[in-house]
């Protein structure tokens, strides 16, 4: 574990390298943004709006007493979204997504000497592959918790019509109340990292495969279930460290 590890870390710091050429690292930067990051769109969309409207259910569902006021619905159901099931929901779905597919990606590149035939032209391929990855994830995936808050929150608001648990008025009321900008900003530093981790694992695991065919497809689930795994430890270590 140590040595793969060590590994993890010489790969990473090799990756962040200044590229040789800037054009080429562009390009490959805005390819990047639409594989990893625009194809997620619709994924993010469904979900957010399905969590956001079972959590308030939820939350209804649990706080139904005369002696709580309705807009305590639409205050909690925000934080559980802003705290918890955006950033953290989001980013384990995306580790499925995204991580099999960076794994499989550069996975098929290493079994089919694609990377060997770059480092004989003399390319850092660490650079050249992994880095666009790494900062695409790390500038695409908070936009994409961004609108899963904005989705889930407006999903809450819909089950407050369709399931007619509260008023959507008081809901409103709820959302606005005690509202704390830092919810927002612990959300995006989890996001980050969690970015950062899918990105880097999954680049990881796949550069290092060796075999064929049926490796890559071992690397792309093994890159899925370490990413998911450092998320929840790191969300369960960001969270002592920024709200207690």
């Amino acid at each position: 574990m140590l040595r793969k590890l060590g590994d993890y870390l010489i790969l990473i710091s090799q990756a962040f390298r200044k590229p040789d050429k800037a054009l080429v690292f562009r390009k490959r930067l805005l390819h990047e943004f639409y594989n990893l990051g625009f194809t997620s769109i619709g994924i993010v969309l469904i979900l957010s709006v399905f969590v956001g409207a079972v959590a308030t259910i939820l939350v209804a569902y649990n706080i139904d007493s005369p002696l709580i006021p309705e807009k305590m619905v639409g205050f909690t159901a925000r934080q559980m979204i802003i705290l918890e099931f955006s950033p953290t929901i989001i980013s384990l779905i995306l580790a499925g997504k995204l991580g099999s597919q960076i794994a499989s990606e550069i996975g098929s590149m290493r079994v089919t000497q694609q990377i060997d035939a770059l480092q004989v032209m003399g390319i850092n391929t660490a650079n050249y592959l992994i880095l666009p990855k790494i900062i695409a994830s790390l500038l695409f995936i908070p936009v994409l918790i961004i609108f899963s808050i904005v989705i889930g929150i407006l999903g809450g608001w819909l089950a407050c019509i369709v399931a007619n648990v509260i008023t959507p008025t008081n809901y409103v009321i709820g959302l606005r109340a005690w509202f704390e900008p830092f919810s927002v900003t612990f959300a995006m530093i989890k996001t980050v990292v969690f970015a950062f981790l899918i990105s880097s694992i999954s680049s990881y695991i796949g550069y290092s495969v060796k075999g064929g065919s049926v490796e890559v497809g071992k690397a792309s689930t093994q890159a899925v279930v370490i990413s998911s795994i450092a998320i929840i430890i790191f969300d369960l270590i960001l969270t002592q460290m920024l709200l207690t």
